[in-house]
């Protein structure tokens, strides 16, 4: 399976490798959260850094395994959901590099995660509402203020990493060639501090969220799910798969 992982001098890498856009189907995405939480736990690693190799950073679900069978959404929405908790949850810091599209359940772990690094071409899009379902708001309602979530959310529209840092949502907009360089510097400056300290901060910065970002996502899934059983959802996932376009409704 191609996730990588590398542990050295205190950090984690994890590195997806899913040619040709990294979109995961339900078997990986249930896959990541056991990697993630496996090396929360060793007590060697002190933070964890979440990275692709490709074009982009993550394509969200694999939307040919869900149009032709649309029952895969409950391995799906089980993965995504633990992989955004596991991230949130996981023992120590997790730091997100994320280069050009960072699209569906890329914009769960990117909100899930302590910091977040962006190549100059990244950019955030939940297009779920071409696709036939619902979902990942939660997550960017955690990085960005709910007026741009919003807009967003409705329209599947993108939303520039320069523009997601000018709100507050990133830590830094890096060119695409210094994007891993610069995590590893945050990363290095986390494994030079004591372990517990970093656990201990993690918790405490947890509990002072101002909302529940898995109760919040959790509500969003279960509308995914309503999604899925009217027939303009098939429609949508066809019309992607067929011409990687949104399905034309027509007129009111």
């Amino acid at each position: 399976m191609p996730i990588h992982t590398n542990v050295k001098n205190h950090i984690a890498e994890v590195v997806f490798d899913f040619p040709p856009v990294n979109a995961f189907n339900g078997e990986t995405w249930n896959e990541i959260p056991k990697t993630i939480t496996e090396l929360g736990q060793r007590e060697d690693v002190k933070v964890i850094l979440i990275r692709s190799e490709g074009k982009g950073f993550c394509a969200g679900v694999d939307i040919k395994e869900l149009a032709h069978d649309g029952s895969a959404i409950i391995g799906v929405n089980k993965g995504n959901y633990l992989t955004g908790k596991a991230i949130h949850h996981c023992e120590v810091p997790v730091i997100v590099a994320a280069h050009k599209f960072i699209i569906g359940g890329g914009v769960i772990m990117c909100g899930a995660a302590d910091i977040v690094i962006c190549s100059d071409d990244a950019y955030f899009s939940l297009p779920e509402i071409d696709r036939g379902a619902m979902g990942g708001a939660a997550h960017l309602q955690r990085m960005l203020p709910l007026a741009k979530v919003r807009a967003a959310f409705l329209t599947g529209g993108k939303i520039p990493a320069q523009e997601a840092y000018r709100l507050g949502g990133i830590e830094k907009v890096v060119p695409q060639a210094d994007m891993v360089t610069t995590a590893m510097g945050y990363a290095e400056t986390l494994a030079a501090k004591s372990r517990d300290a970093l656990r201990i901060a993690k918790q405490a910065l947890n509990g002072i969220e101002p909302f529940d970002v898995e109760a919040a996502y959790r509500w969003e899934q279960g509308f995914t799910f309503e999604m899925y059983m009217h027939e303009d959802s098939q429609k949508a996932r066809d019309a992607f798969v067929e011409t990687g376009k949104a399905a034309d409704y027509g007129k009111a």
